[in-house]
Parts: C-alpha cells; sequence; structure tokens
C-alpha cells in the first residue's frame, strides 16, 4: 500500500519516543555487548493481522544505527498469518537490542489499529465508509491515522482547526449560558459556509431540528438507538438530501450490522484507534 508519511513527523515521534526509553543509555546492552558485534535480526509475526508500521520500525534503527540493512518482506496494509517473517534488519547488535522494543511497539500497535479498522471496513460490506475519530493518543494521531488507512478505513477531521464540528457540549453552554444559539450559528455559517465544511452532532429530535435548520454538510447522529436513527436518516435524505450522514457513538460489531439497512454515508468508531487489540511481534537474532 503506497501512503507517503511525512519524514519530518514520523521522526518528530520516533525520536521523542526513543529518548523516553534509552534516557541516559542502555546500561544492559552496553555493558555486555561489545560495540563492534553485528547481528542480523528477523521480525515474525506471532498472530494474523493486517501489517502496518515497517517504514517506522525501519527508521527506529536507521537513527540507532545509520549504516544499518533493512528488508521489509511484507507492506503496510498486507494480511499476514502467524509465525510471518515481515522483515530482516542487519547490523550493529547494540542498535538493535537497544531499538527493540520501541520498535515492536509500534509495529504492534500500528497493525492493531490497521486490523481492528480492517474488521468494520469488511462488515460494512461497502454500504457505508469507516472513519477513525480524534480519539487517539497523545502525540501518536498521525501515525495511527495512517494505520487506519492501511486498514482501509478513512479519516475524520485531523484537528480542531480541520473543520467545524458542533458537538452537544457546544450546544449545552449555549443553552446554560442563554446564548442566542440559532443566531450564533447562522452568523458562523454565513462567515465559513465557503472556506470549511460545517458538521452537526445530534443526539435527540431537538439538535437534529436545529440541524436541519442550518443546512450542514453533514449532519452526525450520535448515541442514538436504531428506532431513533431510521427515523432521523429518513427525515435527513427527506428535507436535506445532499447532507451526508455520519453515524457514531458506542459502535461494535452488532451495530454495523444493523447500520446496513440504512441510508447513510458513513460511520466513525473511536474504538479503532483508542482501544485496539495489538498484534504481536517479536524479534529474533538468527545470525
Amino acid at each position: 500500500m503506497k501512503i507517503k508519511l511525512e519524514q519530518k513527523k514520523v521522526l518528530s515521534v520516533i525520536k521523542n519516543s526513543l529518548a523516553e526509553d534509552i534516557g541516559e543509555g542502555d546500561i544492559t546492552t552496553e555493558n555486555v555487548i561489545p560495540p563492534t558485534v553485528k547481528v542480523v535480526a528477523k521480525i515474525v509475526s506471532r498472530e494474523e493481522g493486517i501489517i502496518c508500521g515497517l517504514p517506522i520500525v525501519k527508521e527506529v534503527f536507521k537513527q540507532l544505527d545509520k549504516k544499518c540493512k533493512w528488508r521489509a518482506k511484507v507492506s503496510d496494509g498486507d494480511k499476514v498469518k502467524p509465525n510471518t517473517v515481515v522483515a530482516i534488519v542487519e547490523g550493529s547488535a547494540r542498535a538493535v537490542l537497544t531499538g527493540e522494543r520501541v520498535a515492536l511497539n509500534f509495529l504492534q500497535h500500528l497493525s492493531g489499529i490497521a486490523t481492528s479498522t480492517k474488521k468494520y471496513v469488511d462488515l460494512s460490506r461497502g454500504k457505508f465508509d469507516i472513519y477513525d475519530t480524534r480519539k487517539t493518543h497523545p502525540g501518536l494521531r498521525y501515525l495511527e491515522r495512517y494505520a487506519v488507512v492501511c486498514g482501509g478505513g478513512k479519516n475524520h477531521r485531523d484537528g480542531l482547526d480541520d473543520m467545524v464540528l458542533i458537538k452537544d457540549n457546544h450546544l449545552l453552554v449555549c443553552m446554560h449560558k442563554k446564548l442566542p444559539v440559532e443566531e450564533i450559528l447562522v452568523q458562523m455559517k454565513n462567515r465559513l459556509d465557503y472556506t470549511t465544511n460545517i458538521e452537526i452532532e445530534c443526539t435527540n429530535n431537538r439538535e437534529l431540528k436545529l440541524a436541519l435548520k442550518m443546512k450542514p454538510d453533514v449532519i452526525m447522529l450520535d448515541n442514538m438507538s436504531y428506532d431513533q436513527l431510521k427515523k432521523a436518516v429518513t427525515l435527513i435524505r427527506e428535507k436535506l438530501p445532499k447532507t451526508l450522514i455520519e453515524v457514531s457513538g458506542k459502535i461494535d460489531e452488532s451495530k454495523i450490522k444493523k447500520l446496513l439497512n440504512l441510508d447513510i454515508d458513513y460511520v466513525s468508531i473511536g474504538r479503532i484507534t483508542h482501544s485496539p487489540k495489538d498484534v504481536d511481534f517479536s524479534l529474533e537474532i538468527v545470525g
């Protein structure tokens, strides 16, 4: 899968991760292994999954040994079976041993996200797209969003500056402080209508009525029951046929299957980034 990663962003995360793990130095490796020793190691998948993170793993070892040799046996986005050799690294024994944990942490976590995403993409059967959310781990959003794409998903807004998304708490602040919410939203739309997408989150009928008045680019139906969703989707399609419909809120496999019966555009799932099951990998010295 050809997805171009921005080197500057990748290096920033890697350098911070290595600094966190190494601290003042790997006192075990530096006192056991002579600096001239070279090794060959293979990275092996211990279970089935979607690979993601090989370019990051390569860069981890390159940061510790610029002369190390790297051979990827598969590509990010590929599905692998248990006991598949996914890459071979050859170079300084100290670099390989010191970088092992950080490298595998990236690989297992990002592969877990890609694997989780692919599961939901397959369940959607092409009826709607699977999107991530901002429920990512601090400092890792760029790589976690990359993993979602490797799993066949799509990226929602990157950050708060990416688009307007009016959530329930925005509306609650306006309500509690007696702010003229409809007037505020109309003024906002007039200012931003041609510069950015506008999305409104709806958790009940009152918020949906407000959204229908605003005619946003996207309406998010959040944490609604299936019956509520069915009625809301029908109403949106009738009133605003060009508006995209997003569904979110505690999405799991059983809920995805029910959503196949609704005319929606995409489903956003926080769990694919905030709590995926890691894919198990090991690094083995072979020479």
